[in-house]
């Protein structure tokens, strides 16, 4: 196999969390200290457990595409980011570089319900899932061993993975610390594009938006259809409000893998080429096409749970 046609998924086993910490802080460690990743190992225990439905007052995490899997990808792709842009630029401070790891980690816990809430899931917070994982974490920074002046840049940084919100309007105090939210905003998009059963999942973000009320979604085909339009909005994210910051991934992979190419972009691409050619051939049903996933031979409506969804990659 050339180096040009490794796949992302081939690299680290994304079913299992702790192959991710371990890939996450080997690539940390090649700039920093050990000492610095510590509060980030216990904050990724923490936030598995948040997700498990095993930290106190919360209920297990029950949206299938906003899951732990999407956190871990978010996650290891900050990682790899925050690799390239230190190898090409000047490196992010310690205690910042660990702060935007935390804030990969803590970006997606607003979809997490109490444990008094029990209607729906937590797919109805999706507009404000921002603003409630930003409550989330100064609420418990306590818990999490986090002073409460690295929850404020923490939060300023997750602000950056709001597609509603202008990043340029962010008050971050340096330019340093907007580089980490700009990175933070890239990695989201990165992580769940890239992930290898992004199309598959498509089908559980239409129930989310769905519960949700975003968008004039009718069917399942209707957002998966709409998704190359999305694709060409999130480039021009990319490369206006993220800074390109995008790029920094291919300097990763050609240091620590020796392949000269942005293998995130390489994913997405050859997702939404697929897409594509599903869209074009009209001889079968759209669905027969997607072939990853247990979920998708199982069909997907309001009454099917989550746990005969699971799929491949269970949060």
């Amino acid at each position: 196999m050339g180096t040009q046609d490794i796949q992302l998924s081939k690299l680290v086993d994304p079913s299992k969390p702790k192959n991710i910490l371990t890939a996450a802080q080997d690539i940390f460690l090649h700039h920093y200290p050990r000492k610095q990743f510590s509060i980030v190992k216990k904050c990724f225990s923490l936030i598995s457990e948040l997700f498990e439905g095993r930290f106190p007052g919360y209920r297990r995490c029950n949206t299938d595409y906003h899951n732990f899997s999407h956190t871990l990808d978010t996650f290891l792709a900050t990682g790899r980011l925050l690799d390239g842009y230190n190898l090409e630029a000047a490196p992010l401070a310690a205690p910042l570089a660990a702060e935007l790891l935390l804030a990969a980690l803590f970006h997606d816990t607003g979809y997490i319900q109490e444990e008094w809430d029990v209607e729906g899931t937590g797919a109805k917070y999706t507009v404000e899932h921002v603003q409630r994982g930003i409550v989330f974490l100064k609420k418990h920074c306590e818990i999490f061993d986090i002073k409460p002046e690295s929850a404020e840049i923490i939060s300023r940084i997750i602000l950056c993975t709001d597609m509603s919100v202008d990043i340029s309007g962010i008050p971050f105090p340096s330019s340093e610390e907007r580089a980490a939210g700009m990175i933070l905003g890239t990695a989201d998009l990165l992580g769940q594009m890239a992930d290898r059963v992004y199309l598959e999942k498509l089908l559980f973000l239409y129930y989310e938006f769905k519960e949700a009320g975003i968008g004039d979604y009718k069917t399942e085909y209707d957002l998966i259809s709409r998704n190359i339009d999305f694709y060409e909005m999130v480039k021009k994210r990319f490369d206006n409000e993220l800074k390109e910051m995008y790029r920094y991934a291919r300097h990763h992979f050609r240091e620590r893998f020796s392949v000269d190419n942005n293998l995130y972009i390489q994913s997405i691409d050859r997702h939404i080429a697929y897409l594509r050619k599903i869209l074009e051939d009209d001889t079968s049903n759209w669905r027969s096409k997607l072939k990853r996933g247990s979920w998708i031979q199982q069909g997907t409506d309001d009454s099917v749970t989550k746990e005969n969804r699971s799929g491949e990659k269970q949060g």
